[in-house]
């Protein structure tokens, strides 16, 4: 499985991993993956390339403007290829139990079926250089919001979500007023983040990104006549 944005070339700029002040932002402990039994080999998965972290900060400070006492959590932030790796199995594993299928038993085309199902949230956990997973560049973070209270605002749907309700604008035409809710929290989270440079992932509103394949491809579909390159490729 080719995704278009894996065709954009990388010019690497060398800037290096750092980790993320986590006194600034909110986040979950243990971290989400860890609990799914990933192993990041002692390493802390909040680190992200100097330029993301300095416009992340940017997007805080956008927020508090704002919403004084609101944070950003940072669900997720690099993330070694092995941990991508694992992760698409393990969702591939819980995909199967929760169809009511036997992992033993399936056909190819019952593989095939799930297995592109979870691709269409989770990035192919490839080692080539030249294709990386974009957490794995330091460059993609997902997020959500805490209120003042530290409590998770409605967005309508849980972060890493298999199903429509993963769209950015899936509820954008609702007269549901929750869903209203959740839908103007989506607007605020990517009105931030936009003002700091960020783009969104067009099918998961908590994932964005600056600099990796996806964001110069994203960029490019506005101005195909001059793309420009990725230029944070996988951070090893």
């Amino acid at each position: 499985m080719m995704k278009p944005y894996r065709q954009v070339p990388i010019q690497e700029c060398g800037e290096p991993l750092v980790a993320i002040p986590l006194r600034l932002f909110a986040v979950e402990t243990p971290h989400p993956y860890i609990k799914c039994g990933a192993d990041y080999e002692g390493k802390s998965p909040y680190y992200l390339r100097q330029g993301v972290l300095d416009r992340l900060i940017q997007a805080q400070e956008r927020l508090q403007v704002l919403h004084p006492d609101w944070r950003i959590q940072i669900f997720d932030a690099y993330r070694p290829v092995e941990v991508q790796e694992y992760m698409v199995n393990y969702t591939f594993e819980q995909t199967v139990a929760q169809r009511n299928l036997d992992l033993a038993k399936l056909s190819d085309i019952e593989t095939n079926v799930i297995m592109a199902d979870v691709y269409q949230i989770w990035a192919i956990p490839s080692f080539d250089l030249e294709t990386p997973p974009p957490h794995s560049t330091g460059a993609a973070i997902d997020i959500t919001l805490v209120d003042e209270l530290g409590k998770i605002v409605n967005m309508g749907s849980p972060i890493d979500e298999m199903s429509d309700r993963s769209l950015p604008e899936y509820f954008a035409n609702s007269q549901d007023s929750l869903a209203q809710q959740a839908h103007h929290h989506r607007q605020l989270l990517d009105r931030i983040m936009t003002h700091a440079g960020f783009i969104r992932h067009p099918g998961e509103w908590w994932h964005f990104s600056i600099g990796d394949q996806l964001w110069a491809w994203l960029n490019n579909q506005s101005d195909l006549q001059h793309p420009i390159p990725a230029y944070y490729g996988r951070a090893i």
